[in-house]
């Protein structure tokens, strides 16, 4: 059964009578015959739905940095505005005129529209930045986020690595060629994903495969085939147990591809071992310089996987991942999540399965990869379109650069109002008496003002995200 979508188990499992199998996974060989025990909202389908709905109500709201300056901002120059009324008419006894055109000044200059556009401009930029990179911002709470992240985990079926097995390794007693040559002639007619993996390296560095003569699949051991007269086995060490077949000498290969989390097989033709092929689901091309950026930049990476321990572990020390979660079943990714951001972490989580989506939802920022199911893309803050894990630490160079103009916006907005609303409130009157602000000169302040903070973020599009990629 291969239950990737699911567990993460990145090779299909063997399954015998009486084991239970889960919905959504696929019988890749023979056929079964199973019964339903569970329907409905208890499917474990169902159970992740849920799961992703119970994340998204349990996250609380993030306040925007803006939403947070302005609640204060508008009291306080409603209140200068006040004040600066009242003193210059009952005070200082100006003209009622006077004291009015102060009190609009005021408010006219304090207009909080430069605060209010100092974060939407900037994530604006910054989400169109990285659309155009290949990098889909579901949300500017996401962009706004991310800079803060200092813990990364990974799945590792179909995000760090390819997904589909491929021959790693072949070694023979003789003739390699030869292995190869008839382990793909006993798969060719195997629906076992493994077999198109060996049928698919032959195709393409010998010839067309032919069809065995005869053909049939062991459950749980490997398969048996006839061609030209010579019988092959290929598959585990029962299978040739069971054939009183002699395997001593590769024991110590075997032993070696199997700690590295491989698929060990063995040949045998007419009674005799003559090789071993070893498959493994391998790795995206860009996954260890990914995970060596990241930890470049002080995030802490972890794989958490649903896939057994050894096959895990193989798979980070290839990446140089040191912290590594596995047999983590769907229902548990956010709770280990959960237990992360207790301890304080800001946690971000890549992922492409349906067994990742209450984790994506889970974590301050979800990150899909853009070849991944619709459910996990639907669950992310952001979509990987183009499959490039080196586009996380781009992705979180963008909000660091886009977080940076929000700041310099904000502190421009505020120098701008401490300077122009005390000289709007006629500060300098009494020293020169030709010093108050009319509400048109401060309406073009305001204005200007406005157009400075859009400047600034436009600013944004000069950063270049391949630089990443280079360095």
């Amino acid at each position: 059964m291969d239950e990737s979508a699911i567990t993460g188990e990145s090779t299909p499992v063997e399954k015998k009578k009486g084991d239970a199998v889960i919905s959504a996974t696929i019988n890749k060989t023979g056929t079964l015959r199973f019964k339903a025990t569970k329907v409905g909202k208890d499917t474990t389908l169902s159970q992740i739905i849920k799961l992703v709905e119970e994340a998204q109500t349990s996250k609380a709201p993030i306040q925007s940095i803006a939403d947070v300056v302005v609640n204060y901002f508008v009291p306080i120059v409603l209140a200068v505005a006040g004040i600066s009324f009242i003193v210059w008419y009952f005070v200082q006894g100006s003209t009622f005129l006077f004291a009015l055109t102060v009190f609009v000044s005021v408010l006219v200059i304090a207009c909080p529209c430069a605060l209010g556009i100092a974060t939407p401009a900037a994530l604006m930029v910054g989400l169109g930045k990285g659309a155009e990179h290949g990098i889909l911002i579901k949300s500017g709470g996401a962009l706004e986020r991310a800079h803060k992240m200092n813990t990364i985990i990974f799945d590792k079926t179909r995000t760090l690595t390819v997904g589909e097995p491929k021959v790693t390794n072949i070694v023979a007693s003789s003739s390699k060629k030869d292995v190869l040559w008839f382990a793909a002639i006993a798969e060719k007619s195997s629906e076992h994903p493994l077999a198109s993996a060996i049928v698919s390296k032959a195709e393409k560095e010998l010839k067309k495969v032919p069809d065995a003569d005869w053909f049939k699949t062991i459950p749980g051991q490997g398969v048996r085939a006839r061609y030209k007269g010579k019988v092959i086995l290929l598959g585990n060490r029962k299978l040739m147990l069971n054939n009183k077949i002699g395997i001593k000498h590769f024991e110590k290969q075997i032993a070696k591809f199997e700690k590295e989390g491989k698929t060990a097989m063995i040949l045998a033709a007419d009674e005799k071992a003559l090789g071993i092929i070893a498959t493994a689901d391998v790795l995206r091309k860009d996954s260890s310089k990914a995970v060596r950026k990241l930890q470049k930049i002080g995030v802490e990476v972890i794989m958490l996987t649903g896939d057994n321990e050894r096959t895990a572990k193989a798979i980070a020390k290839k990446v140089g991942i040191k912290k590594v979660l596995a047999n983590v079943p769907p229902e548990e990714k956010a709770k280990a999540l959960k237990k992360l951001q207790k301890e304080g972490k800001i946690v971000g989580m890549v992922g492409d399965g349906i067994n990742d989506a209450p984790a994506l939802t889970q974590a301050d920022v979800g990150i899909a990869i853009g070849s991944g199911t619709d459910v996990a893309i639907e669950a992310g803050n952001v979509v990987l379109v183009k499959d490039d894990l080196m586009d996380v630490a781009c992705f979180m160079k963008l909000s660091k650069k886009t977080i940076g103009k929000i700041k310099q916006n904000l502190f421009f907005a505020f120098f701008y109002n401490i300077l122009g609303i005390p000289i709007a409130a006629g500060i300098l009157y009494p020293f020169l008496h030709t010093a108050v602000v009319s509400p048109v000169i401060a309406a073009v302040a305001m204005v200007t003002s406005d157009i400075c903070v859009v400047g600034n973020s436009l600013l944004l599009k000069r950063f270049e995200l391949a630089k990443i990629h280079r360095s």
